[in-house]
Formats: structure tokens, C-alpha cells, sequence
């Protein structure tokens, strides 16, 4: 594909079985189209040599517990990894490199930097997607705790995820059992280019949304959202023939969307042009 070198890694890494997708990989690719000086190995590096000193000070008895209490100890205590509070829209809170430098960033990407380690001292973990606030938890059945990795590791049982949640929204919310899924590595990898381009929305940079939304496009190709988003921004561009081209798969595959009309009048607009 007629990609940048970055866009061509990570396509290359996401274009293969959800489980062999490497997620740090992934999130540095995404970031190197940011950073193109990145070197990506570096910052393997540096989660290979966390998750070595965190091996070297888990305890004998290696019960789940005492592995979180763990690795929160060593990212939260000796590191000093936090959420940013202070500044929580930044971009640089989703580029896995920049939080790793900066040792600071969102719920997400902070259950990344958590997931990377827990995994290379093979205690696998997942992604839980609860709206307004990413979790983690241990990969087995019937875990029933949750790792807040924003919030310095603490550990949630499914109660305390009902109170998280109602405290985001301002008011009583209901748990659905979707709430606390995990998530593939793609649903995680989406969720973050989903957060960059709702940040470069409200910076109105328009590049920077498309770049997001490509991304998405190539994680998810049948996102029709996704896909009538970057038509109004090539529009917009003045990237007609594209344009025109992503509104025709948009209202063929969503006749009924709410917006149809107005999409179907942009695209006489086109062929008026």
C-alpha cells in the first residue's frame, strides 16, 4: 500500500489474527508518524527492562494479588507513573513513547504500559473497555478485580466499577455486563486513535483528524462513522474525487442513516461540480 514508512508498519502489524497483534508495537507505530525520529526498539526495550525489575522483586508466592501489588509498587512507587490530571487532553498522553519519557497519561494508554509488563513477566492481563474510563484486569475466569492503572493501580471489585462509572456521568448509572468485556487489540488500538481524533477535533486540525481516521479505517475498514467523517474532511480538503467516492459507500451501506439526505445532497453537490 502507498503508505509513509510508519503507516506501513503498523499496517503490517495490525493486518494479521487479533492475538498476534503486538500492542506495543502497534502504539509505536502509531506514534512514529508523530515522532518520525522514534526509535521504536528503544522503548521495547525500555518495557523489557521494567518488566525485568519487577520480576526481580515478585514475591515467592505469585498470587494474583501480590503480582498487582507488585507492579503497582514498582510503576507507581519507584517510577512514579501517574494519570494527568493536570493536563489530561494533551495528545502526548496517547503516544506510548511520550508516556513512557514522561511517565505520565490516560486511563489507556497507562493500561498499555501496565498490559506490556504484565505480559513479559507472563501474568497476562486484558483491556476492559468501560465507557469514559479504560480498565484492565487479570486474563483468567472469574477474575472479579480490576486494575485502575490511572489511578495508581488500584484494584476495583465490579462495585467499585458501578461508582466509577455513575461518578463520570454525575449520576446513578447501571453496570451492564458489556460494561466491564475486554476488549480486543484492535478495539484498544481504536479507542486511542479515537481519543487523538477527538482532541484534533477540538484543536480544528484537520490533518491530524484524517491521519486518525485512516488509521481507524485500516483497524476497522467497515466503520461507515468513520468512513463518512473522512469524506467530509476531504471534502473540506478539497479532495473531491475521494470525497465523493467515500459518501457512495456511506449511503449505499446506511440508506437509513439519520444523516442520508444531507450525505446524498453533498454528493449532488459533487456531481454538480
Amino acid at each position: 500500500m502507498d503508505f509513509p514508512r510508519a503507516r506501513q508498519l503498523f499496517y503490517l502489524e495490525i493486518n494479521q489474527p487479533d492475538g498476534a497483534i503486538d500492542l506495543a508495537k502497534a502504539a509505536l507505530y502509531m506514534a512514529l508518524e508523530e515522532y518520525p525520529n522514534l526509535e521504536p526498539q528503544e522503548y521495547l526495550n525500555a518495557l523489557d527492562t521494567i518488566a525485568d525489575e519487577v520480576r526481580e522483586i515478585l514475591p515467592v508466592q505469585n498470587y494474583p494479588l501480590r503480582i498487582i501489588q507488585t507492579i503497582n509498587r514498582y510503576l507507581y512507587g519507584d517510577l512514579q507513573f501517574a494519570g494527568n490530571d493536570a493536563d489530561y487532553y494533551d495528545p502526548r498522553n496517547s503516544f506510548l513513547n511520550q508516556v513512557i519519557d514522561r511517565r505520565t497519561g490516560i486511563p489507556i494508554s497507562l493500561s498499555l504500559v501496565y498490559l506490556e509488563v504484565a505480559k513479559r513477566i507472563d501474568f497476562p492481563m486484558v483491556g476492559i473497555g468501560m465507557p469514559g474510563h479504560f480498565l484492565i484486569r487479570p486474563d483468567f475466569e472469574d477474575a472479579g478485580i480490576f486494575v485502575d492503572a490511572f489511578n495508581g493501580g488500584e484494584i476495583l471489585f465490579p462495585e467499585d466499577c458501578r461508582g466509577r462509572l455513575s461518578q463520570i456521568y454525575g449520576q446513578p448509572m447501571e453496570l451492564l455486563p458489556a460494561f466491564l468485556a475486554p476488549v480486543s487489540r484492535r478495539q484498544l488500538l481504536g479507542r486511542m486513535l479515537g481519543n487523538l481524533k477527538a482532541i484534533y477535533l477540538q484543536q480544528r486540525d484537520a490533518l491530524r483528524v484524517l491521519g486518525a481516521i485512516e488509521r481507524i479505517l485500516l483497524l476497522f475498514p467497515e466503520a461507515l462513522e468513520e468512513r463518512r467523517d473522512r469524506a467530509i474532511l476531504y471534502y473540506q480538503l478539497g479532495r473531491f474525487s475521494e470525497a465523493r467516492s467515500d459518501l457512495a459507500i456511506y449511503v449505499t451501506n446506511a440508506p437509513n442513516a439519520p444523516d442520508a439526505a444531507a450525505i446524498r445532497q453533498l454528493l449532488d453537490r459533487l456531481d454538480s461540480m
